[in-house]
């Protein structure tokens, strides 16, 4: 992304010289995460919360580089809620779940991301990355395991066998860190990533797309708008969103050989978005322009450094699944590091992030790369394909399957061998390997009003009794249901499709690693042990 015109920036941090910086020795820390954007930031939460100590570094000092990222799925703001941040990030946001497709000026179809009740996070908010980040980096602070060290610029990197020799630049000069782990949280322009010498693979687009923020009052509804060649835009297309403070943000589709300096010129902009809402009263607040390639690196996972987010991999922007699966990224590994660090797992419990967020990447490459060809098709056969969809989707829900103007970001259900395969039928919405879908209930011991708060911040074991409770399960918050759980909408059963006997196993990121239709204490511990990468005979077993 290129970026032309940018408002300043809105907050700013004070470099501090830190004490590491006078030790005749390298100090060492068992996590090092470097970047503070949305991605870092969340997984130093995940490992704090988790008794982990963590320093991140950043090599700048500001937040509010233009809005960037603005649309947070109900996967990530449940993240967030578990890590104590999703409330103001509500507040703030702009909450939406309709959205609507034109072609030319006409309305083709409207869909509802999430048309039941029952449910704590919205299927999407919009707000600015900036107001994101402060609010990650405010929470940050409130933990004294986190460290947040801004002007420390990473400038090498050594690995070792069992750690990592970082090499950090700053105004007073140069010092060195050793880290267990490094979390390379770095960005689309990862330095981490150049360092190991590691290159994406993948397909590079050369469509570009002019993004303006325009500030204005508008009577538009919150929703998600997107033309398929609009009267305003002709042959191209338009997408439109509501942020907060006023802020509207446009993305025009760009011919591939359009020139970005003449594109962001605010003579050429304005008169542009002045054809799209038929008047001058706005201000533009800002204006990029980004081209966009749909690509990962070969492995996640290098030793004793792990990338996530934009250094990993990168997606078009459609369907807002760069930033979201970047956090979901940080959900999966957090409890994980913590494990091993922890002596809880071994060491190749790590390797299942490789396994799974690679599982993840690819699904999001996929949508991306289908959204993009969609949107910008490239041959006559594939914009024949594109107009004969959408003429067939104004007619029938059938062809709106065909549609594809970015699908939207939603969490990944894990195929791993960390999942204890059903042995049971079950219906509901809860899926084996899918985060467990939320559900009003009661919970008298902690007095959470919603399922997914119920939950511990370790392993989590559902049982609907069929008689006697069970023994609590070592190591594992047990929840009955009908009991110190309460369902009084039975929203919870029916998700769970639960039973008398029906139980389930939870892993500590929330996402569903076993469920049966009785209660075994050797199927329930063999389960924890196989979601924890542990050898166990009885998970051999039990199979």
């Amino acid at each position: 992304m290129v970026a032309q015109e940018s408002r300043k920036p809105l907050f700013s941090f004070d470099y501090r010289r830190s004490p590491d910086q006078d030790r005749a020795r390298p100090a060492h820390h068992p996590v090092i995460v470097v970047g503070a954007g949305p991605v870092g930031l969340t997984a130093a939460l995940d490992l704090a919360l988790r008794g982990v100590p963590v320093v991140v570094l950043d090599d700048t000092d500001r937040i509010g580089e233009g809005s960037r990222g603005i649309c947070y799925a109900k996967r990530t703001l449940e993240i967030w809620d578990r890590l104590g941040v999703a409330r103001p990030m509500l507040e703030k946001g702009v909450t939406w779940q309709v959205g609507k497709v034109f072609q030319a000026g006409d309305l083709v179809y409207q869909f509802d991301l999430l048309p039941e009740a029952g449910h704590k996070m919205p299927a999407f908010i919009n707000l600015q990355q900036y107001y994101v980040e402060k609010l990650l980096v405010e929470r940050c602070a409130e933990l004294p395991e986190v460290e947040l060290r801004w002007r420390n610029k990473v400038v090498g990197l050594e690995r070792h066998a069992d750690h990592s020799v970082l090499t950090i630049d700053t105004p007073d000069g140069s010092y060195p860190l050793t880290a267990d782990w490094v979390l390379a949280c770095d960005g689309a322009r990862s330095s981490i990533r150049a360092f190991l010498g590691l290159g994406f693979e993948g397909e590079v687009f050369d469509e570009r797309f002019l993004i303006t923020d325009v500030r204005m009052t508008a009577p538009f509804p919150s929703e998600r708008w997107f033309w398929f060649d609009p009267p305003f835009h002709s042959g191209q297309s338009a997408l439109l969103h509501k942020q907060p403070d006023d802020i509207w943000r446009i993305d025009l589709q760009l011919s591939p050989k359009a020139d970005i300096e003449s594109e962001t010129r605010l003579e050429n902009v304005v008169p542009r978005i002045e054809r799209m809402l038929g008047h001058r009263d706005f201000e533009v607040d800002w204006v990029s322009v980004y081209s966009f390639q749909c690509c990962r690196i070969a492995r996640f996972v290098h030793g004793g450094v792990i990338f996530l987010g934009d250094a990993a991999h990168q997606v078009s922007p459609f369907g807002a699944r760069g930033g979201n699966s970047g956090v979901q990224d940080a959900d999966n590994l957090g409890w994980k590091l913590a494990a091993v660090l922890g002596g809880d797992a071994p060491r190749d419990l790590i390797e299942s992030y490789d396994l799974e967020r690679c599982q993840a990447a690819d699904e999001n490459i996929g949508h991306s790369t289908r959204s993009t060809d969609f949107i910008a098709p490239r041959t006559n056969t594939e914009r024949h394909f594109r107009d004969a969809a959408l003429a067939l989707a104004r007619r029938t829900g059938f062809g709106r399957r065909y549609v594809n103007s970015g699908r939207l970001s939603t969490a990944t259900i894990y195929d791993t061998p960390l999942s204890t395969p059903d042995r049971d039928a079950f219906a509901g919405a809860a899926r084996l390997g899918a985060p467990l879908p939320d559900a009003p209930c009661r919970h008298q011991p902690s007095g959470a009003r919603w399922l997914l708060d119920a939950l511990g911040r370790g392993f989590t074991v559902i049982h609907a009794p069929d008689g006697s409770a069970p023994p609590p399960v070592a190591d594992a918050r047990q929840l009955l249901l009908g009991r110190d759980l309460e369902d009084p909408q039975g929203l919870v059963s029916q998700r769970l499709d639960a039973r008398a006997g029906s139980t389930y196993v939870v892993r500590p990121d929330q996402h569903l690693a076993a469920r049966f239709r009785s209660y075994d204490p050797a199927w329930v511990a063999a389960a924890i042990a196989r979601a924890s990468g542990r050898t166990s005979e009885s998970s051999e077993a039990h199979e």
